[in-house]
């Protein structure tokens, strides 16, 4: 990869960006050594540094060589620390960056570290920590205290913590300077930030010795992951970034690190993924389980039904829990021209029957796994189980969170599912079984319902809704939920490749091919539902053509795709991508053992 034509227009394919966590905030660093966006302390604060949403006006962290350079990148094996090494006419270097930890755990304040080592000859970085306006909504300014310069933003506050030898200029607004380094040196340059809290200031010998120190507690981490086989370091890259979403003061699993980045360039489908849906929740939840990794999916799954408890059936809530704000549009120029740029979202007022499905597949994994739920939560589920049999008559947004609302197929899958599982975890003596017979007789109505009304002998496949030729490429996780009928889920799934596939992508639903990339979550989807029903070698084939398809990045996967071009689409990490991927390896792996 050279600098030269990294950039359009000054903005970084987002295929370039690798991310950075702690538990508490995300940080997306591009390839040519500029932090574009991080969000101080929380994933959903305002950002600090949002380059990535305005190119000309947008605060960043840079640390780039000061003539053309050559990068390679990586992150280090089973770790969320991330290496790229730069090289020069005159030299190379690596930059090494963590959103540090400590050996207790997370920091109680946020921790940007950034350490250049020289390999070879010299090279010589500029260096600028410039913070963002908000779309001139704040105005950033520097201050003394006691012999400190300090950074202010609003409520947040930050310091610049540097090695000697790193020359520095502090400006109205920020920093600008130089790092050099010859072969064998090494400097290392950090943002310590806090917002409306006393802000510690550590030595930069402790920052430089918690790079590595953090890069030790995600290799612990990792060993705890229950995935064999030659597939695990694919495993890993998504576990790992599955753990960046998981918001640690709550346990909320935000469905994305970014807000606004847009499903086409150019496009208007530009959303605020900083939150913690039922769905993203559930799906996460399940794939902690499946990688044995117990504590996150407890903490997960007792925010998600302290929520149900305190909030009520809702959609989306935020990551400290309870209401999403309404959607605020921001006066940015968006990535890459793409507007709005907005904060809040508007799902949090819509009805989607899918948490039903949702919420009983995770207590049922939970369950499965060996665990017990509490008497007050198997009330709770009860409760919620007969609120789901009373309404899956009525329609709904659907899994998509369109406006429309209307009977969609999969929105009674979800209603049958969750039935389906209430019944079993009676039968298990996990919930009360004084309303299973009436759950029972629901979930057979639902499935003959489905049958009836959702099924097109023209299409030869189960449609988006009643009446409907639209198809809808989340059925294929139908496979999954155990709905009933090999024959039609197999013709389902054929039909969805015909008119929703492109190359190893697939698009959500019929019509989107003219508004938004594919998918990357239907596509792993798809990779199941085919191995689950026995086509494991033409899985595994597809599995392949799709990380194939996605090897330009990093390991950090977005929500969607250009299939003409491969670009990435969409705000990133996205939960939902990587948790499909790893339920699609988990299969794979579960189907090609000797039975």
């Amino acid at each position: 990869m050279h600098s030269l034509g990294l950039r359009t227009d000054g903005y970084l394919p987002l295929a370039h960006y690798g991310a950075l966590g702690d538990g508490r905030s995300v940080a997306l660093s591009g390839a040519d050594g500029s932090i574009d966006w991080w969000c101080v302390p929380n994933m959903d604060s305002p950002p600090f540094f949002d380059r990535l949403l305005d190119a000309e006006h947008g605060g960043r962290f840079l640390l780039q060589p000061d003539e053309p350079f050559d990068v390679e990148r990586r992150y280090r094996d089973d770790s969320n620390v991330l290496e790229t090494i730069f090289t020069t006419p005159d030299g190379r270097a690596r930059l090494t960056e963590s959103m540090n930890s400590g050996t207790a755990g997370r920091l109680p304040w946020t921790e940007l570290a950034r350490r250049v080592e020289g390999l070879e000859g010299s090279v010589r970085f500029n260096l600028v920590m410039q913070p963002g306006r908000r779309g001139n909504t704040v105005s950033p300014y520097c201050s003394t205290i006691g012999d400190r310069p300090v950074l202010h933003v609003e409520h947040v506050m930050a310091l610049l913590v540097h090695s000697e030898g790193v020359r520095v200029a502090w400006l109205d607004e920020g920093v600008t300077g130089e790092v050099v380094v010859s072969a064998g040196e090494r400097r290392t340059v950090a943002v310590i930030a806090g917002r409306n809290e006393p802000l510690v200031a550590p030595s930069v010998e402790e920052v430089d010795e918690r790079i590595d120190v953090s890069d030790e507690a995600w290799r612990v981490w990792c060993k705890g992951v229950r995935f064999e086989g030659e597939d695990r370091p694919v495993f890993l890259r998504s576990a790992l970034a599955l753990k960046l979403l998981l918001y640690s003061p709550s346990g909320a699993i935000a469905a994305a690190a970014t807000t606004s980045l847009p499903e086409s360039i150019g496009g208007n489908k530009n959303y605020d993924y900083r939150y913690a849906w039922v769905r993203d929740a559930g799906y996460t939840i399940k794939a902690f389980l499946t990688a044995g990794l117990q504590a996150e999916a407890k903490a997960a799954l007792t925010w998600l039904l302290d929520q149900l408890r305190h909030e009520g059936t809702k959609v989306v809530y935020t990551l400290e829990g309870g209401a999403v704000p309404d959607v605020m549009e921001l006066d940015v120029a968006g990535y890459r021209g793409s507007r709005p740029v907005v904060t809040g979202n508007a799902a949090t007022g819509q009805r989607q029957h899918g948490v039903y499905g949702d919420i009983f597949e995770t207590a049922s994994c939970f369950v499965r796994s060996g665990n017990f739920l509490d008497t007050a939560n198997a009330e709770l589920l009860s409760h919620l189980a007969d609120e789901c049999a009373d309404r899956w008559r009525t329609p709904d947004a659907g899994m998509w969170e369109l406006q429309e609302e209307q009977h969609y197929t999969m929105s009674k899958i979800s209603c049958w599912q969750a039935l389906a599982r209430a019944v079993e975890l009676a039968d298990q003596g996990q919930l009360p079984t004084t309303c299973r017979d009436r759950w029972s007789r629901e979930r057979d109505r639902i499935a003959a319902w489905i049958e009836a009304q959702c099924w097109s002998e023209k299409k030869q496949a189960f449609v988006m809704y009643p009446g409907s030729d639209k198809l809808d490429a989340s059925l294929a996780l139908a496979v999954r939920f155990g709905f009933d009928g090999r024959e039609r889920l197999l013709q389902t799934l054929d039909a969805i490749d015909r008119e929703l596939g492109a190359g190893p992508f697939h698009y959500r639903y019929s019509g989107m091919q003219e508004e938004e990339g594919c998918f990357l979550a239907c596509s792993f989807w798809m990779v199941a539902a085919r191995a689950q029903l026995g086509y494991h070698a033409e899985a595994r084939a597809r599995f392949d053509r799709l990380t194939a398809a996605l090897s330009q990045g990093h390991g950090v996967l977005p929500e969607m795709v250009d299939p003409a071009t491969g670009a990435f689409l969409g705000n990133l990490p996205q939960g939902l991508s990587h948790l499909a991927q790893v339920i699609a390896l988990s299969v794979l792996n579960e189907e090609a053992k000797p039975k």
